[in-house]
């Protein structure tokens, strides 16, 4: 087989590792922490308000699920937002408000692994049929990347 096959075909199964996953997480964007819900919590909570962004709480869904007797691994819903942009998106189409405030869960794994997941702006215009909004869904595809950026190790 010559390389330029042989490129190609590591190549369409890098994609495929790629693209497949993607899809199947129906508009999840799940990014591992270097640390644990704890510190992932309040590393995303500090850069958060170091943005100026507007902080709405966190649930504690483990707790909850302790105090309702059920064992649920370590998980926290953190909700922020910016009601400049986030407004927007509702402004465009009301259900819009399903999906914001921004929400992020930081949730471990049974071996452990800490993990920080949110739904996918691209996906969210798509799911609520907004095309009028391209520039902020855009810039808030951005930030969500700068905030889940500091759960990794530089």
């Amino acid at each position: 087989m010559n390389s330029y096959v042989k490129t190609m075909i590591a190549g369409a199964a890098v994609l495929m590792a790629v693209v497949v996953p993607a899809a199947a997480s129906d508009g999840v964007v799940t990014v591992k922490s270097d640390y644990s819900v704890a510190e992932t919590v309040a590393r995303i909570k500090k850069d958060v308000f170091k943005k100026g962004i507007k902080f709405f709480g966190v649930i504690d869904q483990a707790k909850l699920g302790k105090d309702a007797g059920n064992d649920v691994k370590p998980s926290r819903l953190v909700m922020f937002g910016n009601p400049a942009l986030g407004t927007t998106f509702i402004t465009s189409n009301p259900e819009a408000g399903l999906d914001w405030p921004v929400r992020v869960l930081v949730y471990q794994t049974a071996d452990g692994t800490v993990y920080a997941a949110y739904s996918d702006f691209a996906w969210i215009a798509k799911r609520h049929g907004i095309t009028d909004r391209e520039a902020q869904f855009k810039m808030a595809t951005e930030v969500i990347q700068s905030v889940t950026s500091t759960i990794k190790k530089n």
